[in-house]
């Protein structure tokens, strides 16, 4: 190989390298991802919708948490220091007795926690189990690649995000609260119920406004993610032939193994004409082989058909079995173009064929009767 040829080759290889990855990726690129483990999913879609659940299930559940949280305390501050003075009581006992209440207020909200959490990951990306993402990725210890990860759109992306999270969360608590504090001011000497109560619509108040603004950026979050998720998987044309080719085979071997497929089909016709009681001609470019027995057959099948060579072949086998050849062009090249090997012919063909056979079963009674007399 010449220089040329050799630079050529070069050129060509780094143009396919360098494709354009422009392709909507197929179906079984987006199952292969799932099975790796990439699935498009916006965690701030799921701090959204945990933030507004923890919310509405604390204000659900309140007036428990209150009586339990006041009884704790009432049992803490004023029936315990009572009981343990006046009997011995084991540290063991004390600890078991404040993990105790201490889980029943808290568990609950664990549950839900949990619940949310699953529920939330679940709607997005469904039920999925995969260990693809569990296994060591030798190219995350590169130092390069960490770089690129450091400085990618993404990470830059997630990084403003995170400024203007806090920025904006600051600015909505700050007014939220200011416009609060003229009420607050006047819990001052107040007794504690209600104070409390103030304080706790006041916090149901910012949860909910922060918990619409997790919504917000929860939308521009999970549109963002499912375009990189898109893009990331993007394949070039190369990749859809390949993939192609991969799931339903190259298409020269698939047309290669049709052609075989013709060729065995045609065998199998070849050998069917024996059987045939008519063979109808074009006269010599096309000839279809019919059979038709009144016992087994409601209409006259197509037992071969061919053009050509095969034509030729059909009409030497004919001749050699005496059957009886028909040139009729205009019925032949009806039956070849519109019925298929082993098919009955269609409707509007019988009056032809029902002519063809009529004169065939002339041809054989005059046949018979030529035998005979010459038999006598």
């Amino acid at each position: 190989m010449d220089n040329g040829q050799s630079i050529r080759l070069l050129n060509l290889q780094l143009f396919a390298e360098g494709e354009d990855k422009t392709e909507q990726p197929t179906p079984h690129r987006l199952r292969e991802a799932r099975k790796k483990g990439q699935v498009m999913k916006s965690m701030e879609l799921n701090a959204a919708i945990n933030m507004a659940g923890m919310v509405s299930f604390f204000i659900l559940i309140w007036p428990y948490f209150q009586n339990n949280l006041f009884a704790m305390l009432n049992h803490y501050l004023g029936a315990l220091p009572v009981e343990m003075a006046s009997a011995d009581f084991p540290a063991i006992f004390i600890m078991r007795l404040s993990l105790q209440q201490f889980m029943g207020l808290v568990l609950p909200f664990l549950l839900v926690a949990f619940f949310l959490g699953f529920m939330s990951n679940v709607m997005q990306v469904g039920f999925l189990v995969s260990t693809e993402v569990l296994k060591p990725q030798l190219n995350r210890l590169n130092p390069v690649e960490g770089f690129k990860r450091i400085l990618s759109r993404r990470s830059l992306f997630e990084m403003v995000k995170s400024i203007l999270k806090v920025v904006i969360f600051a600015l909505v608590c700050y007014f939220y609260l200011r416009s609060q504090l003229p009420p607050m001011l006047l819990l001052l000497g107040q007794e504690a119920w209600v104070s409390a109560s103030l304080l706790g619509k006041v916090l149901v108040g910012l949860a909910y406004r922060v918990a619409a603004l997790f919504f917000i950026l929860a939308i521009i979050d999970f549109i963002y993610q499912r375009h990189e998720f898109i893009k990331n998987l993007r394949m070039s044309r190369r990749d859809v032939k390949d993939e192609y080719k991969q799931l339903e085979g190259d298409p020269h071997v698939r047309s290669r193994v049709r052609e075989r497929q013709r060729a065995m089909a045609r065998e199998r016709s070849m050998a069917q004409v024996p059987e045939a009681t008519v063979v109808v001609t074009n006269p010599t470019h096309l000839a279809v082989a019919l059979r038709y027995n009144e016992k087994e057959d409601g209409a006259p099948v197509l037992l071969a058909k061919g053009a050509g060579i095969l034509a030729q072949r059909i009409r030497e086998i004919a001749q050699d079995h005496h059957i009886p050849i028909i040139q009729n062009p205009p019925v032949a090249r009806l039956l070849y173009r519109e019925v298929e090997i082993g098919e009955e012919i269609p409707g509007n063909l019988y009056q032809a064929v029902a002519e063809i056979m009529a004169l065939v079963y002339r041809l054989q009674e005059k046949e018979r009767l030529r035998r005979r007399r010459a038999g006598a």
